[in-house]
């Protein structure tokens, strides 16, 4: 019977805690970070405590939510740079990560924290994008004076949009991202934009 209790126990942990990582996941990406854990508790339907048994502070909780979508940013750069034209790597990384942080508008600012367990993640793709940045200014595509900063910047901005549906800020994204690629060119070459989208109304 002991065993039997311990097991129920066991398996009930286990559920609690997918039951708080996929709210906090939905909760992170659609709000940002600010979502306390009294509320991400309150709608996993556990206490505070349960989720602090689970994740000892809100950096863990947030460490282990972003875990997979930091190794994608990794996999994205990665695939630029396997493009043998470095300006279409570079235009291609661009476009695929401001439309993944489109639609998590936590991952932006988990990218630029300084977080310890998403540290080693972080500075993975820092350095990747940075070999890209290097092969496109070599390639005489990319503005020389181009740094590390403008391309965070242009992340920030990115997350900033609001718009009324997850396909809006998607599309909102691509317009954006054309433009912020038009601006990186040594050489800016016009070309149309994206459709714009239905932005949501400034309170």
């Amino acid at each position: 019977m002991r065993a039997e209790v311990s097991g129920k126990s066991r398996s009930d942990a286990r559920d609690n805690r997918a039951r708080i990582l996929a709210v906090a996941r939905v909760a992170f990406a659609a709000e940002g970070l600010d979502v306390p854990i009294r509320e991400i508790a309150r709608r996993a339907q556990v206490g505070p405590a349960t989720v602090y048994r689970h994740f000892p502070a809100k950096e863990a909780l947030l460490a282990e939510v972003f875990a997979e979508p930091m190794a994608l940013c990794s996999t994205v750069v990665e695939e630029g740079l396997k493009e043998a034209d470095p300006w279409r790597g570079f235009c291609l990384v661009v476009e695929k990560l401001m439309e993944v942080h489109a639609l998590d508008r936590g991952l932006s600012r988990a990218f630029i924290s300084r977080l310890p367990y998403l540290a080693a993640e972080r500075d993975r793709a820092i350095q990747l994008v940075l070999l890209l940045v290097r092969r496109a200014k070599e390639a005489g595509e990319l503005r020389p004076d181009f740094v590390m900063e403008d391309f965070v910047l242009a992340m920030m901005a990115n997350e900033g949009i609001r718009a009324e549906s997850p396909e809006a800020r998607v599309a909102a994204s691509r317009r954006f991202a054309a433009l912020m690629i038009q601006s990186f060119r040594a050489n800016p070459v016009r070309e149309p934009l994206p459709p714009a989208a239905r932005l949501a109304p400034v309170r």
